[in-house]
């Protein structure tokens, strides 16, 4: 997966984004947001997408929305305008991997469905705890990979179809340990999100 290519697929996806994966991802959203909410105050929202779930964010908190598709921010743009959601400070195109804002920028960091669809998910982790205050939270919605078996070498198999659309299917928690390991984090909450469990909530504290 390139940067490029993952762009050019979410632009593709862009006219259909929310009729095909709205209702798909719409509890990931809302438990997301709840979770940001608990700490609130500046919030990034890496991957916003289309702006699905800017209208859920509690209006004293300040939101600012990234992602690597200008199409899906179009509509992400609209949806702000639409709605009239003032708390939103800004929208704009950004790479999950070189975040453009200081150090200990944000209370807290929410990347929905985006470790899965970067060429390298642990530089976008990285940047996720860098731009973080001490103390805030990375709160992270995603589908984790089988580590053996069956599932393990389908999803390995499927790897250059599904980095085509936009994503990858092959990775597992055992990255997660090992990027944890060498980050100034502490995982709070893994928790398998209903009804079939295929997507999580991770939740990691900044030390």
């Amino acid at each position: 997966m390139e940067r490029d290519q993952v762009a050019e697929a979410y632009g593709r996806w862009a006219p259909i984004y929310d009729l095909v994966f709205g209702p798909v991802f719409s509890r990931g959203r809302r438990v997301a947001v709840e979770a940001a909410e608990r700490i609130g105050g500046r919030v990034i929202e890496v991957g916003v997408g289309t702006g699905l779930g800017l209208e859920h964010y509690n209006k004293r908190n300040r939101i600012v929305g990234v992602d690597i598709s200008a199409p899906m921010l179009e509509k992400a743009r609209e949806r702000v305008k639409r709605l009239g959601l003032n708390n939103v400070e800004s929208i704009a195109v950004g790479d999950a991997e070189q975040l453009a804002y200081p150090d200990a920028s944000f209370d807290v960091v929410v990347a929905q469905y985006v470790v899965t669809s970067v060429p390298h998910p642990e530089r976008a982790l990285d940047e996720f705890v860098r731009v973080v205050r001490p103390g805030g939270e990375i709160i992270l919605t995603t589908r984790i990979g089988a580590e053996t078996g069956l599932r393990g070498t389908i999803e390995k198999w499927l790897m250059p179809v599904t980095s085509r659309l936009g994503w990858r299917t092959e990775f597992p928690w055992a990255r997660y340990e090992q990027w944890a390991k060498g980050a100034p984090v502490r995982l709070l909450e893994k928790r398998a999100l209903p009804p079939l469990g295929h997507f999580w909530l991770v939740r990691y504290a900044k030390d």
